[in-house]
């Protein structure tokens, strides 16, 4: 993947190669920083650049930098209007990844929170599929548990933590699956790596509660909305043993980066009949009409980057 031409770096947009830090920053070596993800998607029929729910985005970013004792200069409004002045500038006219980092830069030694001064860049890079096989993924539980909400909190997208998503995922992948669903603690499923889970089983739709250690995924908000409100199927949010998996009508997993990946194997197991589902497929083309802002009902969910 080529690195950007221009970045959004502590409040202006730069070429990509002057925004630097140094390898003592405490963002670097104590894992004190927050990130996000956000997608646009180009609507090559109106010859516009759609960015998906970026309030809501941001809004969890600030969130997040709560958590971390970080105090930022800007809001969810000001976040959003850099995004698209970015976007803009680098003149994208296709799907692109958006990817805002918030971080302590003082380089210092010492762990702590607090007297420390945050750091803030969005970049935005052209960017596809995240799991390749989208339309039949092969997963495995992983041995390694999700972290608590007491240790580092999930809710939050905090870059240390997902040194535990690493974890799982490259023993998932040097395993030869595509991707790793890890547990909770008490033993329930919690996430994949960097994705939420959803399970059907008999015409219901289930998924983890926000106290199983998940994010609380903006498209996984999506889904249920869209599920409830489009599909006319019921949602649940309640915990997931690991066996109920291996016997759900259909799985797929949601989220920004990996959109919607139906799941047709667990560890060597189909999943009913080893092939993507029906609702799975309904959704999925129900989300790409919302995203690529061909549906009217939830246009003001798309943010348009280009001024008509």
């Amino acid at each position: 993947m080529a690195t950007p031409e221009y970045v959004f770096f502590d409040g202006k947009i730069v070429p990509y190669h002057e925004a630097k830090v140094g390898v003592l920053t405490h963002g670097l070596n104590y894992g004190t920083g927050i990130f996000g993800g956000i997608r646009g998607y180009w609507n090559d029929t109106e010859k516009q650049m759609f960015v998906f729910r970026p309030l809501d985005h941001y809004k969890r970013f600030l969130d997040s930098s709560k958590i971390l004792r970080m105090e930022l200069p800007y809001t969810k409004e000001s976040l959003t209007e850099a995004t698209l002045e970015l976007i803009r500038k680098q003149n994208f006219r296709e799907n692109v990844y958006i990817r805002p980092l918030a971080f302590y830069g003082d380089e210092i030694i010492g762990v702590r929170l607090h007297n420390l001064t945050p750091r803030m860049a969005i970049s935005a890079v052209p960017f596809g599929k995240y799991i390749e096989q989208e339309e039949g993924a092969h997963v495995t539980i992983s041995s390694w548990w999700r972290v608590e909400d007491n240790m580092i909190p999930a809710r939050g997208k905090i870059v240390g933590a997902y040194v535990n998503s690493a974890l799982s995922k490259t023993d998932a992948q040097l395993s030869g699956f595509d991707e790793a669903i890890v547990l909770s603690q008490n033993g329930h499923v919690s996430e994949g790596s960097a994705e939420n889970i959803f399970m059907v089983k008999n015409g219901v739709v289930v998924t983890p509660p926000v106290t199983e250690n998940i994010l609380e995924g903006i498209v996984r908000r999506t889904f249920i909305q869209l599920l409830q409100d489009e599909l006319g199927v019921e949602v649940q949010e309640r915990s997931i043993d690991r066996t109920e998996l291996f016997l759900a009508d259909e799985l797929f997993f949601g989220g920004t980066g990996v959109q919607l990946v139906s799941i047709t194997k667990i560890d060597h197991r189909n999943i009913a009949d080893g092939k993507m589902g029906p609702l799975t497929m309904k959704l999925r083309d129900v989300f790409f009409d919302v995203v690529f802002g061909r549906s009217a009902k939830y246009r003001n969910w798309c943010m348009p980057v280009y001024k008509k």
